[in-house]
């Protein structure tokens, strides 16, 4: 079925009727098609952010070798992981997505903590694009009209980029698929313009040697083996967020099949397209050092500087913000859907106001303010911080990624009791399975480990990782407000009755 074909009516009672079957009541707007259910998933992962971001970190944990070659192995242990998600996706097509799917596999406990930690991961994400995004305005602001991106500037672009994601998720459903639709067409024309343009215009570039065998080391650590394992996070912070499929799954049509083929198709063109920005990028470093040192603060943009000159600089900076802020856009999408459907089950303190629905729209607008407003509070330490953005992006991974193999295990432990969705692997389910929550503990590990070694053996506030911390304070919020009012007010949508049913409906205004 192509983008612009009607949905039919007999498919839109189908998923509605699945729905029911569930245990929810359909409020949400059925308007999303297969290719905006992918859009959604291939905005959020957003190579044109995640990549450019932590360029610079890959450029001295590893260097050119790890960057290329670590984003093929990572590449094709996310696609098993989203393909095992996939899987679980196309039986259980709805908004709360792993945590639902946790749900109803192991059982409130379950549902619970899984709920927790992808819901703090979505905002941590949030924050982390936006304010990404922010540095990358301010680089361009600078290489423009001269603009100096303090601390205080860049927090005030990055608050202006959150409320126009919020207005942008006021209008519906339609206005987001059509931004995602968009977005994978700049994503990959940005992709080629910026190779393209780095391939053609410079007199001098890297040999292919360089850019698949080059190793650098600036950790301070001695074990290099111990340095590509931790450069292998470049592309494993890129590969996040591809659940947004799950999450969109209760607006999308044919949910049972576009919403897994969403995830696997975006992480699939994800790793493909950012294998060809990393070589291009590297393909056209004209002075290693500097592009390291960049006065900017922008490692790529001082690739484009060296290699295109000023101008050519801030129009591939321009893509590459723009390709931000669908990103970011996407992702304020998928969380305010989480946080609707956490709501909807009870698990957030307010949870009568945050799942309420607009009748107009059919968007959790209320939603939208929560999840917008958190993500400006997390970021706030920046103000003071050099390394407050290391810390928002670590509560983001440290969250979603465990959050990604919970429903995952609790599939392979239900056996033969699973009763698949449409979409499956088939005899090969176990196996990706198993494989794939092993890769996953295997990277939650990784994330905690000290990135640059401490001089003369002292932890600084620059040299600290946040990720444990931010890991146990999620899993300690959770368990306080499982004790406080979690074991009373939330309930499991596997027991959920008409007459919930019937508070759900009277939510929507």
């Amino acid at each position: 079925m192509s983008q612009a074909d009607p949905v039919p009516a007999a498919s839109r009672l189908d998923d509605d009727g699945l729905l029911r079957e569930l245990g929810y009541e359909p409020v949400l707007s059925r308007k999303m098609n297969g290719f905006g259910n992918f859009a959604i998933s291939f905005s959020v992962i957003s190579i044109l952010s995640g990549c450019m971001t932590l360029y610079g970190f890959g450029l001295s944990t590893g260097g050119p070798a790890v960057m290329l070659w670590g984003w093929v192995v990572v590449g094709a242990m996310v696609m098993l992981v989203g393909s095992a998600l996939a899987e679980v996706t196309s039986a259980y097509p709805t908004s709360g997505a792993l945590f639902d799917m946790a749900n109803r596999l192991g059982g409130p406990r379950w549902g619970w903590y899984t709920g927790w930690l992808n819901l703090l991961g979505l905002l941590g994400a949030i924050a982390g694009i936006d304010y990404g995004a922010a540095l990358f305005t301010g680089a361009f602001a600078n290489l423009e009209w001269g603009f100096q991106p303090t601390a205080g500037r860049t927090m005030l672009i990055y608050l202006v980029i959150l409320l126009l994601h919020a207005v942008l998720n006021l209008f519906g459903v339609r206005l987001v698929n059509l931004l995602n639709s968009v977005s994978v067409w700049w994503h990959l024309a940005g992709v080629g313009a910026i190779v393209g343009a780095l391939m053609i215009v410079p007199d001098h570039h890297q040999s292919p040697h360089f850019v698949f065998t080059t190793f650098v080391n600036d950790t301070g650590w001695s074990h290099n083996w111990y340095v590509v394992l931790v450069g292998l996070l470049l592309a494993q912070y890129t590969f996040c967020g591809y659940d947004a499929s799950a999450h969109l799954s209760e607006e999308t049509t044919k949910a049972q099949v576009s919403a897994p083929r969403g995830i696997v198709h975006a992480i699939g063109w994800s790793w493909l397209a950012g294998f060809v920005l990393l070589f291009g990028l590297t393909y056209a470093i004209q002075d290693y050092a500097g592009t390291q040192g960049s006065a900017t603060g922008v490692p790529p943009a001082q690739i484009f500087l060296d290699a295109l000159g000023s101008g050519g600089a801030k129009a591939l900076l321009i893509v590459v913000i723009i390709a931000q802020l669908f990103c970011g856009n996407a992702e304020v999408a998928a969380c305010s859907r989480m946080v609707f459907a956490f709501s909807r089950d009870g698990a957030l303190p307010g949870s009568r106001t945050w799942r309420r629905v607009s009748g107009r729209t059919g968007t959790p607008t209320r939603a939208v303010w929560l999840a917008v407003a958190v993500a400006a509070v997390l970021a706030l330490p920046a103000l003071y911080s050099t390394v407050a953005y290391g810390a928002v992006t670590a509560i983001n991974v440290i969250g979603i990624t465990p959050a990604y193999a919970i429903p995952i295990y609790l599939r392979l432990r239900a056996g033969r009791r699973f009763q698949r969705g449409p979409w499956h692997l088939g005899r090969w389910s176990t196996l990706i399975g198993w494989t794939a929550v092993a890769w996953v503990l295997f990277v939650t590990v990784l994330f905690c480990l000290p990135q640059t070694r401490p001089t003369h053996h002292l932890v600084t506030v620059s040299s600290f990782n946040y990720a444990p911390i931010a890991l146990v304070v999620v899993l300690l919020l959770a368990s306080i407000w499982w004790v406080v009012a979690g074991r009373r007010d939330y309930e499991s949508p596997a027991l959920a009755d008409d007459a919930e049913l019937a508070e759900y409906a009277e939510g929507v205004v």
